[in-house]
């Protein structure tokens, strides 16, 4: 049990570490009101989830603990729901509402979209 605690807290450090550079990265050079660097990120992390998904599902290679390492630690560490949460109200305070109405449906619609693509890339390349 030992061993998969520290695969998903390794996990979580690394995507967390990544989540934040990347959205430095885009936040410099974004000049929109709509939180990009968030969306980005979990977008991005809704790919890579479905991805690492069927990979574990798909090839012997991926063990428990490399599956809990990808997903649950780095997706996890990586994708943020309470930024996006926190992202909405302040849109919604702002009377930013389609502002809001399309991130909210965006990150939904996308995200689900992103997951799929991603398990069925991995679906392909696993077989």
């Amino acid at each position: 049990m030992i061993k998969l605690i520290l695969a998903v807290g390794a996990g979580s450090f690394l995507g967390g570490i990544a989540r934040f550079l990347l959205s430095k990265s885009i936040n410099a050079v974004s000049v929109f009101a709509f939180p990009l660097a968030t969306f980005v990120v979990n977008i991005l992390g809704c790919f890579a989830i479905g991805f690492f998904s069927g990979m574990a599902l798909h090839s012997s290679q991926i063990n428990e603990t490399w599956r809990l390492f990808l997903t649950v630690g780095f997706c996890g560490g990586f994708t943020t729901f309470s930024t996006f949460a926190n992202e909405n109200l302040n849109l919604l305070q702002n009377d930013h509402i389609v502002g809001f109405a399309l991130y909210a449906a965006l990150s939904l619609f996308v995200g689900i979209i992103a997951v799929y693509l991603g398990n069925l890339l991995s679906s392909n390349i696993f077989k």
